[in-house]
């Protein structure tokens, strides 16, 4: 059992915890921190030359952070000076050890970049939420959101990122990446996740966003129509699929005061379900504040939302009181 120092034990009679320290206490229960470093392991340095290398859950633990509220390399490393809840749940003592520096972060970031294991941080999860139940089958919803990127020219290239272009929502012009995702349509978890540009079509990637069990599937309007793409009609099991798409609210025909408006009570059921998704999105850019990209290019941008879905799963699960356990 560690020792408590003087400032853990002053600490400790606060009348109240913050939101911040009680979002660290959820995460820091609920991620399986030994199969993730199992994971980095095999890609980490050995430390047989120069200096020792850092340990990878403290590593880990300091890339989350900077993920969660949306940091910088060095913002992260003074935050973690700075915050009381943030240094307890990277575990470090001042009194024996520094704070890892942001060069330290921003090779360590590298490294998961590189052998893009956040994908495999995410398919693990999934892998045993299906196991536990805490998954189901059956049924997806899909649903893409723009993520907005800097159209700033104020670079050393005098150019906007030429991965990312623009596109026209409602009557704002918008420019940046989209991400697609295929949520479950039983819990509400993210089983897939596509990232593109943003002029990209939604109803492109909803190939991609399928399981091969699926049966039924949920969208809003901007789906219409998906069951003709070519990629659906001529696969033998999607073209069996049951795909529940809301109609156009202006194409719904009118009604008396007096008759039942059947057709309006479908659609609204097919948003109660569909609405599920708007949950982990709110996840993503409200907890997490992922509403910009941070990097220059898809890849890195793709690799960061693999880590952030990983843990909105996990902490979808934990607010609704469930915990994710493999025996």
């Amino acid at each position: 059992m560690k020792q408590e120092t003087f400032t853990d034990m002053e600490y400790s009679f606060r009348k109240k915890k913050t939101k911040r320290e009680e979002f660290l206490e959820i995460m820091d229960e609920i991620i399986p921190w030994d199969e993730w470093v199992g994971v980095i392991a095999p890609y980490y340095p050995k430390g047989k030359r120069g200096r020792p290398p850092m340990g990878i859950e403290k590593m880990l633990r300091m890339y989350l952070l900077q993920i969660w509220f949306n940091l910088s390399d060095p913002a992260t490393e003074d935050a973690i000076y700075d915050s009381y809840a943030m240094r307890k749940f990277t575990g470090i003592d001042f009194m024996t050890e520094a704070v890892p520096d942001e060069t330290t972060l921003c090779k360590f970031r590298h490294l998961l970049e590189e052998n893009g294991l956040n994908k495999l941080f995410f398919d693990a999860i999934n892998r045993v939420m299906v196991g536990t139940g805490h998954m189901m089958k059956g049924g997806t919803i899909v649903d893409a959101t723009i993520i907005n990127a800097p159209s700033s020219t104020k670079n050393a290239e005098k150019a906007r990122d030429p991965e990312m272009h623009q596109t026209k929502k409602g009557k704002e012009w918008r420019f940046g990446m989209k991400c697609h995702i295929g949520v479950d349509a039983g819990s509400g978890l993210v089983h897939t996740i596509t990232v593109t540009a943003a002029n990209e079509h939604d109803i492109t990637q909803v190939a991609n966003l399928l399981r091969e069990d699926d049966e039924v599937v949920y969208g809003d309007s901007g789906y219409l129509g998906v069951q003709k793409r070519p990629e659906i009609a001529n696969n033998a099991h999607f073209s069996k699929i049951d795909f529940r798409i809301n109609r156009r609210p202006r194409s719904l025909p009118k009604v008396s005061d007096k008759a039942t408006d059947w057709e309006r009570y479908i659609e609204n059921h097919k948003s109660s379900v569909r609405c599920k998704v708007e949950h982990v999105f709110r996840i993503i850019k409200c907890q997490f504040g992922y509403k910009k990209t941070v990097y220059r290019g898809l890849m890195k941008n793709e690799n960061r939302l693999y880590a952030m879905f990983a843990c909105a799963n996990l902490y979808a699960l934990a607010i609704a009181g469930r915990k994710l356990s493999t025996t």
